[in-house]
């Protein structure tokens, strides 16, 4: 009997949801060490993205070849299996509606990566503005722009589309287990990201912590939180009502099994 397209696609989409329930579960009960430890890699791993985007952006000029440098960055966190903030909606959030964990456990998540993601690049803002001090000129030019966006209609759909994309990646990462499609997903989305200067709470607050630490900064510590609060509520607005919840439309069978099995 021939299968019909919609059909054969089917397993695959109920077999990537078992995985990121499965995965999902594993973050949810992580220790509070490990998770820190994951989180505070994280926000090394994405510095090291910073790092390349501003030696490139200041030898070039050339914004699109910093933002393909900075993909480093999402390399190094795929490869080294740390974690972002924003890489948290799609996995336990999946997990969590199935029935997995409990909603503090999904909060404890959230805020130990976020600060330990800050901590990592915040470490690694201050080593580059010491060790490369002709980059704060660069990285204080760059945070500007997202510590001056202000509470508006504008920089919350930034945020939303930041969430969105990282969501995406995350979710195209763990379609495949060949390293190769995940490498691709780690180049072309955080190029996007960074291309269209996208509001990402981490990403823009080690750009931000970069030039507020080197002294060439106009804005201040207190333009940084709130940029940081409200990157962060648009990003969970963007990868959780946009990417996870729709995703999960398409499996509420499963869910409703997983949740009756708990």
């Amino acid at each position: 009997m021939t299968t019909a397209p919609g059909e054969r696609g089917e397993p695959a989409v109920e077999e990537a949801f078992d995985r990121l329930v499965s995965e999902g579960s594993d973050r949810l009960d992580r220790p509070l060490l490990a998770l820190a430890a994951t989180g505070l890699l994280g926000g090394v791993d994405i510095g090291v993205g910073i790092l390349a985007y501003l030696v490139v952006d200041h030898e070039t000029g050339q914004p699109l070849l910093g933002a393909l440098a900075f993909t480093i960055g999402f390399i190094a966190l795929l490869l080294a299996r740390s974690e972002l903030f924003t890489e948290n909606f799609l996995v336990p959030v999946t997990a969590r509606v199935a029935g997995r964990g409990s909603w503090l456990q999904l909060g404890r998540l959230w805020l130990v990566t976020l600060a330990a993601n800050l901590a990592g690049g915040l470490l690694m803002a201050g080593m580059i503005v010491v060790a490369l001090p002709d980059l704060r000129s660069t990285a204080a030019d760059l945070g500007r722009h997202y510590a001056t966006l202000g509470v508006s209609w504008r920089s919350l759909l930034l945020a939303v589309l930041a969430g969105a994309v990282i969501t995406l990646l995350t979710r195209m990462q763990h379609a495949s287990d060949d390293f190769g499609p995940k490498i691709v997903a780690a180049v072309a989305m955080p190029f996007v990201l960074v291309a269209a200067q996208l509001f990402h709470s981490v990403l823009d607050s080690i750009l931000m912590f970069t030039g507020l630490l080197g002294g060439r900064a106009t804005y201040t510590w207190a333009d940084w939180a709130g940029a940081l609060a409200w990157s962060a509520l648009g990003n969970v607005i963007g990868g959780i009502g946009l990417v996870t919840s729709i995703r999960l439309l398409r499996v509420p069978h499963r869910v409703r099994e997983e949740r009756a099995g708990q």
